[in-house]
């Protein structure tokens, strides 16, 4: 039997599920909020005649980020297989503290010059450099906590937290563009939000030091040393590569329809701020819904099916979908096209991460699972923004992000034949006899 719904047992797994997510949502939230406004911190540091100019050097900072992952992913990664899932979350949060603290009291390069643009790509290469691990970290520690047969509906509280940034996010820039003229927004609207997240840092500081380090780690034998946790990474080069191209899927499709929908509605379609700032709002809250059902969907019908079957969604109905959206833009036909696709990306994504964490050796489960997603994320997903900015520019076609997307879709579905029969067991908790 299981514990009952409210037995100090079942409590404390919830309660230990929140303190483990509430690291990432900051996290997630302090990185996401820079594309946000993107626009705005484009003409604040890297200023320009032309718009697009501008916009385009933001979006390539952003994307910079990315290009640290895999450094993190490799060194922090094999920190956390060494030292523990809870040194490596504390190291991660405090890292993400730095970047974003960094970005949010940089000058503008009307003040300082050349220095104005070389702290702020700074800023974004430490918060880079932490995410690397952060992802992987939070989604081996859920995993290896959670109770026989619900892994994927523990691990998708992970990608989950992310949606809880996403809507927050959004809404305090809602409530920003309703209370700010574009004039203040530009001057320092678009700082509040990162000092926002700085005032919850110290907080989330506290819980996660309450963290316990998980079962499944305290009975491993003596970890492996650094060069060993290498070594064993680069012999397993191949689930390693399977991962990434698993990963092309989730990171491309995430960034599409949450950070690159601000810029794409307003700069793209040409819609109003506000009424594209309540699709993402939106979209959050379905991914939020979607992400922990489908989780627990995999748990019960397998991971491939589902990895199958919405890599191949995505592959046929991407384009068509963006495709009808740019034929005549409206605040109904965004909402329409962004909840289809939040409802692929989540149904994939529920099935996706947990089964990362089930393909990687466990000596070095922490590290292979952020490398993989990290190089995904560094050579697709990341640069998803500037990519379809520049491919709309290029070609003259709005609805290019659907041929990307498309594209992802391709790779996932390619990965899901792959990595069949890789599958290594997570150790999970042994779930309390109900008393």
């Amino acid at each position: 039997m299981t514990d009952p719904a409210g037995s100090p047992a079942r409590r404390s797994q919830l309660a230990t599920v929140l303190r483990v997510t509430g690291g990432n949502f900051l996290e997630m939230y302090d990185f996401f909020v820079f594309g946000y406004y993107a626009a705005a911190i484009g003409r604040v540091f890297f200023p320009s005649e032309s718009e697009f100019a501008s916009l385009m050097f933001s979006l390539a900072t952003f994307g910079a980020a990315f290009l640290m992952r895999p450094l993190g992913a490799i060194v922090l990664g094999a920190y956390i297989d060494r030292h523990g899932r809870r040194a490596g979350l504390l190291l991660t949060l405090a890292l993400m503290a730095i970047g974003t603290l960094s970005i949010a009291i940089a000058p503008g390069y009307g003040s300082i010059g050349l220095i104005a643009p070389v702290i702020v790509v700074l800023g974004r290469l430490v918060q880079g450099f932490s995410a690397g691990a952060e992802l992987g970290g939070v989604s081996v520690y859920l995993a290896e906590m959670a109770t026989p047969g619900n892994k994927g509906f523990y691990v998708a509280w992970q990608s989950a937290s992310q949606q809880v940034a996403v809507i927050f996010a959004a809404a305090l820039g809602l409530g920003l563009q309703k209370s700010l003229t574009p004039a203040q927004m530009d001057s320092f609207g678009w700082r509040i939000p990162l000092l926002i997240g700085c005032l919850i840092i110290p907080f989330l500081f506290v819980i996660r030091r309450s963290l316990q380090e998980t079962e499944a780690f305290q009975h491993r034998k003596a970890p492996a040393s650094m060069r060993q946790i290498w070594a064993t990474m680069l012999a397993n080069w191949r689930i390693v590569l399977i991962g990434m191209m698993l990963v092309t899927m989730t990171t491309v499709s995430f960034y599409l329809i949450t950070v690159y929908t601000p810029t794409f509605g307003r700069q793209a379609l040409r819609l109003d701020a506000v009424d594209v700032l309540i699709v993402t709002v939106c979209i959050g809250v379905s991914n939020l819904f979607w992400l922990p059902v489908m989780g627990a969907v995999s748990d019960r019908v397998g991971r491939r099916p589902l990895l199958l079957l919405f890599t191949t969604l995505a592959l046929l109905t991407a384009y068509p979908a963006i495709s009808w959206l740019v034929a005549a833009p409206s605040f109904g036909r965004l909402l329409g096209v962004e909840l289809w696709l939040s409802f692929l990306y989540a149904s994939y994504n529920g099935a996706m991460v947990v089964h990362l964490t089930e393909i990687m050796p466990p000596e070095v489960r922490s590290a292979g699972f952020s490398l993989a997603y990290s190089l995904a994320t560094a050579i697709f997903g990341g640069f998803t923004p500037v990519i379809c900015t520049g491919l709309i520019e290029w070609t003259g076609n709005p609805a290019m992000p659907g041929l990307w997307l498309s594209a992802a879709a391709l790779i996932g579905l390619i990965a899901a034949w792959l990595a069949r029969g890789a599958a290594v067991p997570v150790p999970t908790r042994v779930a309390a006899p109900a008393e």
